[in-house]
């Protein structure tokens, strides 16, 4: 962007009074959305609100010379960058349904049964989803395949479904912020200009202790009890040839993160591989599905797979617990969950597009004069985008940007700032119901984020943790060597 460009945007800048009015609008309607439907508020209420927030923003954006066109287009692009998402939702829909349908889930709620324990499964799933999430640098792909199963397994178990939600938060995102395969960690290292594998050296010593200090908050919370699975083994054996063939679509799903394939591509070729094991190992309940007696098998399977990819499986076993389980998924089922990630894309572009986000970080980084506040100052920052732009990749890269400067001129290494950047944006986009983040773990793991935000203790911690670092002077790197200004 040009010299005159730039110029030009701060002139149509609006004061802190006027940035803060859109603000101020969404944080009362989303109350009032809250207090007036409760749960139901991210089925309809909350996206009201924000689409009403944007017409206020559109109409201070007016208010200092910004064309309803140029807003316009602020929207459609911030939309644009979520259109990933919005694929990757549909994939996960259309995984879930298959996976209902080809027993993959039942097989994973069985084994876990068979290995699992309440007095350590809330311990075991946070050192699960870390692992794996470590593995494929994704904490979407591991909450939407084995966050899903570890959620059965909780349910069958009678555990707290906000807790086991948590677990699996927790350890997915240490694992994404700590991979070099993790698209945020890639995001924050170049936003910040620093060393990708310095960055997750540097990570490591703040994620690590916040991932201990989790493990023992969940190892607390197991509860010891003489919890008998054999009935619920027995039953599902009833209903379900239980095998190891079901979990392939999970193999497929974890291979092919490994190696690297798009997000969208790996989700739906799992969905598909559970449609071709469903088809295999449980025609019968595709053709149940299809409903259709009058085509033939060929059409009639193509069509049942067909339909749980779209609208989800209709369990019809005659147990209840079971058919309340795997009743689910569908592209169908994430509609709600993508309008959410639509209109507060649309929100956050006006926003960031008029300068309110510049104008309410301009003053919390001019506060910053000692390293423990300036790095407390990104932090707010980082977690404030998130709460106003709804997006993570916008919480990764602006604060990024507009830090570089700062830190630079404390004497501070880039990865500072990377490490400082993925242990707020990151971990904290999971906590905010209408972030991207929020919305599409609420949605894949059927709790609601309000619901299970106390339970998600590494992403609550871990921002805590790199304050912590930075006012004891702890890991606060230097550029050159310089002295650094004292915390």
């Amino acid at each position: 962007m040009s010299e005159q460009a730039n110029s030009d945007e701060q002139n149509r800048q609006p004061g802190t009074t006027a940035a803060l009015v859109p603000i101020f609008v969404l944080m009362i309607l989303l109350g009032f959305a809250y207090y007036l439907f409760e749960d139901e508020a991210a089925s309809g209420p909350n996206q009201i609100a924000l689409l009403f927030s944007a017409l206020v923003a559109a109409m201070v954006g007016r208010r200092f010379g910004w064309s309803f066109k140029e807003m316009g287009e602020a929207a459609t692009e911030s939309v644009t960058t979520g259109i990933g998402a919005v694929f990757i939702l549909l994939a996960v829909g259309s995984l879930i349904g298959t996976w209902a349908m080809s027993g993959t889930l039942i097989a994973m709620v069985y084994w876990g049964l068979q290995v699992l324990s309440p007095d350590y499964f809330y311990f075991t799933v946070v050192l699960i989803c870390a692992v794996v999430a470590l593995c494929v640098g994704s904490s979407w792909t591991v909450a939407g395949t084995l966050g899903i199963g570890l959620m059965g397994v909780s349910f069958q178990m009678g555990l707290n479904p906000a807790i086991t939600a948590g677990a699996i938060i927790s350890g997915s995102y240490f694992g994404d912020k700590s991979s070099p395969l993790s698209d945020a960690t890639n995001l924050a290292t170049a936003a910040a200009g620093a060393d990708l594998y310095q960055h997750i050296i540097e990570t490591l010593w703040t994620s690590v202790p916040t991932l201990v200090l989790t493990l023992l908050f969940f190892w607390f919370l197991g509860q010891p009890s003489d919890f008998d699975a054999t009935d619920m083994t027995a039953g599902l054996r009833q209903h379900f040839n239980v095998s190891f063939i079901p979990f392939l679509p999970l193999v497929v799903v974890l291979v092919l993160a490994i190696l690297r394939f798009p997000p969208f591509l790996t989700i739906f070729v799992g969905a598909l591989a559970g449609g071709i094991v469903a088809v295999t190992l449980s025609p019968e309940n595709v053709l149940s599905l299809a409903a259709d007696p009058e085509l033939p098998n060929g059409l009639g399977l193509l069509k049942g797979v067909w339909s749980a990819m779209a609208n989800g499986y209709v369990s019809d076993t005659g147990a209840p617990v079971l058919d309340q389980f795997l009743s689910r998924g569908g592209m169908s089922s994430m509609l709600v969950t993508i309008w959410l990630i639509l209109t507060a894309l649309a929100f956050g572009g006006i926003i960031d597009r008029i300068g309110v986000l510049d104008r309410l970080i301009a003053p919390i980084l001019a506060a910053a004069k000692t390293t423990g506040r300036l790095v407390t100052s990104l932090v707010v920052a980082a977690i404030s985008t998130n709460l106003l732009a709804s997006d993570q990749y916008i919480a990764i890269v602006l604060p990024g940007k507009l830090f570089q400067k700062a830190f630079r001129k404390m004497g501070l290494s880039p990865v500072v700032l990377s490490r400082a950047v993925g242990d707020s944006a990151t971990v904290t986009s999971a906590l905010v119901p209408w972030n991207s983040c929020g919305a599409y773990m609420a949605a894949t793991l059927g709790v609601a984020t309000i619901s299970y935000l106390p339970f998600a203790i590494f992403n609550i911690l871990n921002p805590l943790i790199t304050i912590t670092f930075a006012y004891a002077g702890f890991r606060m790197i230097p550029a050159d060597g310089t002295n650094l200004a004292k915390t």
